[in-house]
Parts: C-alpha cells; structure tokens; sequence
C-alpha cells in the first residue's frame, strides 16, 4: 500500500485558526525551507482570511507574500483556499475579476487552488476552475461537509463526480468545523474512491477532538491525502498536529515518513512565533469543545457571538439565540455554516430572538432565500420565501448568480488610474476586494486596522425609546459617497443611537 501524504497547513490556515491569521512573512519565511524539505506534499500558505489580514494588519502586499514564500520553498507545491466566485471576500464577483484573480494569482507561484462554494453549488466554482486548468495549475475541487436530512453520503459523492465532470484534478473533503466522525470518514472516502478516479484530500480541525481519529479513518479507507499542522498551531480549532498523526499512525502499513529531528525543530521555532503572537491566541481555541457537535457552529463562530450578544444587550439570550441557529439553516436549505453563510445564520439567528422569528429578515438571509448565492443544498422554507419576495418585490434567481454581474475589471482598473495607483492585475483585484487597505499599502499610509467590515453581518437594530431603527433607514441617514458606481463596494462608519458601526455598502441599481 501507498504511504498516506501529508499537506501542512501551518502557514495559512494554522495560524489562520489559532492567532487570528497574524503570522507575518517575516515569521513565516525561517521555517519555509525546512518544511520544503521535509517531504510533505503541500504547503498551504495562501488564501482564506490571509490576504484580508495582509493588507488590513501587517501592512504586506499578499501577492509579495506568495513570492518570497515560492522562492523560499521552490519544491514543494503551494496551495491556496479560494471561495470560488466570492474568491476571498463575502460577496460574488463577475467572472472577470475572478478570473483576473487566478491569472494573477498562478503567474505569482501559486500551484494547487483548493475551490470551494459555501452552498456546495458546483456552477459557482466552474469559473475558478476553468481559469485554473487553463493556467496549467492544479484545480482542486472542495467538498464542504455538514450534517443534515439533505446532506447524505450519496449527495457529497454525488457532489464529487461532479467536479471530476469539471476537470478537476482532485477532491477535497472540506469538514470545516471538525464534526466528521471516523465511521463517516471511512465510508465516505470509501464510496468517492469507488465513484471517482481522482484523488481525495481530507481537511479537518481537531475542534470536537474527533480530527485525528477521523484522519484514521480516512487513511484506512484509501484517502491520499491528509492536511496536518505543526504544533503550537495545531490541534483545537486548528488542523491535528504532524507528530501526533505519526504517532497514531505508527506500525501502519500506510505510515509516512518524516524526520523527528527537522519536526522538533519546526516545532521549537514555531513555538516562539507563538509566544509572539500571544495576544492573539486563546485557550478557548486550543482545547475540544463539544458544543460544536451540537449545534454545527464553527468553535470561532460560537466565541464571537458572545461579543455580539453582549453588545447588542443580549448576553442572557446565548443559549436561545445559538439553539435558534438550526431553525434558520433548515428555513434556508440547511446552507452548510462556513464563510459567509455562517455569519448570515447566525444573525439571522440573533435577529429572529430579539425580534420574534422572522419579523424581521437580514439583506443577506433574504438573498440566500432568492438564489442569490447560488442554488440552497434544500428546499427554502415557503413561507418564508414568501415573506422574502413580498419584502424585496423580487424573484428568485434561479441562474448562475454571476450571470447577473456585469464585467467589473474595466471600470476597476479606471479607479486605480484615478486614484494614482497600478493598474496591473494584482493592484486591481486586490482593490476589488480591499480598496481601502490597497490604497494605503500602495500610497505607504497607515493601513486602517479597524476591524474588517462584515457585509454579511448587517446593522441589528436597538430598540430606542419604543422606536426601531432599522439597517435601511441607519445607512440613509449615514453619510457616504453617495456618487458610488454601480458595483463599487464601499466601507462607511455609521453612527445609530450613538453606538459605531462599520459596514459595508454596495451600489446595485
């Protein structure tokens, strides 16, 4: 039998899950050739919240990242997470942005492209995944796993001989919440491998502390792959760490082989790193929580709701509001809970305690119910569908949601000529996504570090004096640039009942 691979995630979605994705290029690039010469079959270093908190706090351009990162470690492939047609925002962007992003993005160094959409809708990873063949570089298809009545073994095989249609490369088992447990690890690996000619990746964390059992179970079933971390940015919230999966592997027919001593090393200089970086790590992150198998909330998710609840006077209401969160993901098609689709749940959520369930409805939840986001793994409860459309007076979309997009690179690229910037690839895309932060890296001013507006998270409204004042009306008495163009995304600070809010405000019509 064929050793199992390792792909390590410690450069990206390590530090991602355990220091708030602050680790620097600077911290990363020391540890770089060692990892590249430990035999691993991947190095994840890219993608996810990595390019938000580039630009938003470390003051680094994300593509110079990937450079120095490529040059450090030229042997083994990069890997990078892109969220399809949202790339690595909260909203959709028109196929040539996205398409801009991969060219750019492959011309940089990038190798394997990790693709995946929140509500598992193939047709909105076919834009990614084209782009990415026809720039030789290796496409991989994710699988995002969740439980539910509509989200059976057969539907994510299913799911999985739709990207090999596709001409993906590879699939990958994307459990991001770490709820997959051993048996269904096995049997579902098991039955792609039956299906499905490609290669299978699983990606897990250690969240429920069912991640490494899982990864056993996976092995044992034929997986090719699995994705490991170094320790301390390991296990918890993170992937399960190197040397604990050789561990549990030892005396497996299908055990890889690396060096303990180079490991002991990544080990002690990433610990430091670590202590560095304290401030933003937390216990709450590193231990099992099993509330997680309860309620299928990310762990991050669950401690920043406490945050919100607090601000929003509603500290004594977490167990209504988390207990809630099942109500709205069935209402809208049991959605699988990950970037964005979990922040609009768990609003939902909140808002459906607060208010009463479904008086009132979020701008996102509303576009999830319309296809918007593509098409829900279930059906959309009717009634509330029917709220929505009386609400908004539109239709559901039943076509790719990128259909509706005009071409934006044009106009974009005219705006960073306007605003004195480079109008090559990289600057543009970036600034589709970020163009506060672009701006300031480019012109060397202070990147702004407030905390990274959420479109998905809309305005809850407080209650005043018997008066409700709701998101529409506090963003028209807010002041912006009310000359926005069409599609231009731009970030406001509003002040309601004389609290502050940062948001995010797109111009559609």
């Amino acid at each position: 039998m064929q050793p199992v691979t390792f792909n390590n995630t410690v450069l990206r979605d390590g530090h991602q899950s355990l220091a708030a994705t602050r680790m620097s290029t600077a911290q990363m690039l020391p540890a770089a050739p060692i990892l590249d010469a430990m035999g691993f079959s991947g190095l994840e270093t890219w993608g996810g919240a990595t390019i938000d908190s580039c630009l938003r706090y470390l003051n680094e351009n994300p593509f110079d990242r990937l450079r120095a990162l490529k040059q450090a470690a030229p042997r083994t492939p990069q890997i990078m997470l892109l969220r399809g047609q949202n790339i690595v925002q909260y909203t959709s962007f028109p196929d040539d942005v996205v398409t801009a992003f991969v060219k750019a993005n492959a011309a940089a160094g990038q190798d394997v492209f990790r693709i995946f959409d929140a509500l598992n809708d193939v047709r909105n990873l076919t834009t990614a995944v084209n782009t990415v063949l026809a720039c030789g570089k290796h496409a991989r298809g994710e699988i995002c796993y969740t439980i539910s009545p509509v989200h059976t073994i057969e539907a994510f095989v299913e799911m999985g001989v739709a990207l090999e249609k596709m001409g993906c490369q590879s699939i990958g088992i994307k459990d991001m919440s770490g709820i997959m447990s051993p048996q269904v690890a096995f049997a579902l690996v098991k039955e792609l491998k039956r299906r499905s000619a490609l290669p299978i990746t699983l990606h897990t964390h250690d969240t429920a502390g069912l991640g490494a059992a899982s990864y056993l179970a996976a092995i044992d079933a034929g997986v090719d792959t699995v994705e490991t971390s170094i320790a301390p940015f390991a296990n918890g919230t993170g992937q399960p760490d190197t040397v604990r999966m050789l561990a549990l592997l030892k005396g497996h027919p299908r055990c890889p082989q690396f060096d303990p001593d180079k490991l002991q090393q990544l080990r002690e200089y990433f610990e430091d790193v670590y202590k560095q970086l304290g401030k933003f790590t937390s216990p709450a992150n590193e231990r099992v929580d099993s509330d997680i198998l309860i309620f299928q909330v990310p762990g991050g998710m669950l401690s920043n709701f406490r945050n919100q609840l607090a601000e929003q006077g509603m500290s004594d209401k977490f167990d209504e509001v988390v207990r809630e969160i099942p109500v709205v993901r069935e209402a809208l098609g049991w959605i699988p809970l990950v970037t964005p689709t979990s922040q609009i749940v768990g609003t939902q959520a909140m808002m459906n305690v607060k208010f009463g369930r479904w008086k009132m409805i979020c701008q996102p939840a509303q576009d999830i119910a319309l296809g918007k986001y593509g098409k829900a793994p279930g059906p959309i409860n009717p009634e509330v569908l029917a709220q929505v459309v009386k609400q908004s007076g539109q239709q559901m979309v039943t076509q790719r949601p990128a259909d509706l997009l005009a071409p934006a690179m044009a106009p974009l690229r005219k705006q960073c000529a306007d605003k004195g910037l480079p109008t090559d690839d990289e600057t543009v895309v970036l600034y589709a996504m970020y163009p506060q932060q672009v701006e300031a890296l480019v012109k060397g001013m202070d990147v702004p570090v407030a905390p990274p507006p959420s479109p998905t998270v809309p305005i809850v409204p407080r209650v005043l004096a018997g008066e409700i004042i709701t998101p529409v009306a506090g963003i028209a008495a807010g002041r912006g640039d009310s000359q926005l163009p069409i599609g231009r995304i731009n970030h406001m600070r509003l002040d309601i009942n004389n609290a502050p809010y940062e948001v995010t405000v797109e111009r559609l019509d």
